[in-house]
Formats: C-alpha cells, sequence, structure tokens
C-alpha cells in the first residue's frame, strides 16, 4: 500500500514530537544538570538507555514515560481512530505535561477537532497517604518536590509546541475531587499515572465507565506494588478480565472489550467555575 505525502509529513512530525518531549536529541546536555539535583540519585541518570524505558528522572525532558510507553501511546491513539473508537483522551498525573502534550499533537496532525484532551493533576505533587486506603500508609512521595510542577508550568509548556488551545481542558485539583465531576463524556484512552493505591484507584472507580468499548486503559506505574494492587483489586471487584499487555517492564495497559457496572457513588452536585480564558489560548481550567 502505498505511502501519501501528507502521512509521510504526519509520521515525521509526530516522530520529532516525541523526540523533542523526551529531549532525545541533546539527551547528553542533561547530564550536567544531574549535580544540581541529586547526583547520587540512581533517579537521575540521564542516558539513551534509561530514557528509553523511562527509567530516569528527566531534569529537562518534558515527560519521564520514555520511549517505549510513549509509542505505545501513539499505538492506541492510532488504533482508536483506525477503529472509530469514541471518546477523548486524558491522562491523570501529568508531571510536566509531556503525554498530554503528544496527544494533542497528535489530533493536531489527524485534524481531528471533535476529541479533546483531558490534563488531570492537583498540579502540586502528589496527594499525602488517606487513611481511607491504610495500604499507602508510609508513601511519603508528597514530599518529593521534583514532582511537583505548577499548572501555569504545564500550561506553558503546552504553548510552547503552539498545542495550547480549547481542545485542551486542566482538571485541578485531588482526584478524589475532581474525577467524580469531570465534565467528560466519553473515554477513548484513559493514561493513568498516579502511583498510590488511592490516586490510582479514584481514577479507575470515576473514569472506567466513561471508558468506550473498544478503548485502552495504560497504567504507568503498573510494577509498583501499591498500584498493582489498585488495579488487581478494582478488576477483581468488577470482574474484568481483559489481558494486560506488558509494554516496557515496568507499564502495562488492556482494551475494554465490554461495558460493566461500577460501583460507585454519584457525586453531589457542585458548581464549576467556568473556564478560564488564558491569553493567546482559550483553553479550560476546571477548579473545584
Amino acid at each position: 500500500m502505498s505511502v501519501s505525502k501528507e502521512q509521510t509529513s504526519r509520521e515525521l512530525y509526530l516522530e520529532m514530537l516525541k523526540k523533542a518531549i523526551l529531549f532525545e536529541i541533546y539527551i547528553e546536555h542533561e547530564q550536567k544538570y544531574v549535580q544540581f539535583l541529586d547526583p547520587n540519585n540512581a533517579l537521575f541518570s540521564p542516558t539513551k538507555e534509561n530514557r528509553q524505558r523511562g527509567q530516569d528522572w528527566p531534569p529537562i525532558a518534558h515527560s519521564m514515560i520514555g520511549r517505549e510507553r510513549m509509542n505505545n501511546l501513539h499505538q492506541c491513539m492510532n488504533a482508536v481512530i483506525n477503529e472509530n473508537i469514541e471518546g477523548d483522551f486524558i491522562e491523570t498525573g501529568v508531571w510536566r505535561g509531556g503525554s498530554c502534550i503528544f496527544m494533542r499533537g497528535f489530533l493536531k496532525a489527524h485534524g481531528i477537532t471533535d476529541r479533546e484532551v483531558w490534563v488531570a493533576d492537583s498540579f502540586k505533587g502528589l496527594p499525602a497517604p488517606d487513611p481511607q486506603y491504610p495500604v499507602d500508609a508510609g508513601v511519603t512521595l508528597h514530599e518529593v518536590d521534583f514532582l511537583r510542577v505548577s499548572v501555569e508550568e504545564v500550561i506553558e509548556n503546552f504553548r510552547k509546541y503552539d498545542l495550547l488551545d480549547d481542545q485542551v481542558n486542566f482538571l485541578r485539583g485531588w482526584f478524589k475531587d475532581t474525577l467524580p465531576v469531570a465534565p467528560i463524556k466519553k473515554i477513548a484512552i484513559a493514561r493513568l499515572d498516579g502511583d498510590m493505591y488511592s490516586s490510582t484507584t479514584d481514577a479507575l472507580v470515576n473514569l472506567y465507565h466513561k471508558v468506550s468499548v473498544g478503548g485502552y486503559v495504560i497504567i504507568d506505574d503498573y510494577t509498583v506494588p501499591l498500584c498493582q494492587r489498585a488495579v488487581h483489586d478494582f478488576r477483581n471487584k468488577h470482574n474484568i478480565t481483559e489481558s494486560i499487555v506488558n509494554i516496557d517492564g515496568f507499564s502495562a495497559f488492556w482494551k475494554k472489550t465490554k461495558e460493566i457496572e461500577v460501583n460507585r457513588l454519584e457525586p453531589e452536585k457542585v458548581e464549576v467555575e467556568r473556564p478560564t480564558e488564558l491569553a493567546q489560548g482559550h483553553n479550560r481550567i476546571y477548579r473545584f
């Protein structure tokens, strides 16, 4: 089958976008920043091998998911548009926004205007352990400043790629507060990156019923024990039997093949602040 110039240009753009988001082109220059972070911490080790599998915390790059997980996201997005699976794209836990930036770039490259990207994060780091989820007791990720990225910084990152527009929506707040009332009708891809049992559970409970049959659920932290336990507890409770597919030895995903009833409390009605228009872009920030 012949490939059109349009297809070639689209793929070249998306490949370059991945390289830019992951800072692959200049990764050797990140090394000099490690001394200002923690040179004794193995996570601050920006090498090509680590970046391939998302095994480092990048000093500069706009995403820490690595090339293999970014390629998986690309494949899932290709699948849902080729199969006409309805719904928007969402990531819960976005850090500097790189995965969501790639989602928006993908939609733009394909000329898709009837899907939106939802950027869900507290924008102030991870939550402290919630007594409701005792398995998270002792987790100290909420104390890690490196994981704390402001909404202003993420917005600016979108702007740098000329991808900040009204197809991008920001859900600012803790997942337990934002996701139950998020004005999302259908989801084609739900990419969950919450690290903890509570964050993973909050995302699954409040989003899974909105994922279309044929859509994808991607678990970034699948091999983190607390996250994996949350995934299996949710799947077992709701008799979800779709096969979990490994991505890179750390993350995993599955394709939703059947509707299920999710046991969840209906949220109380709340007033959602009207979207805020930002200079040079009319994307929406929902505050709760």
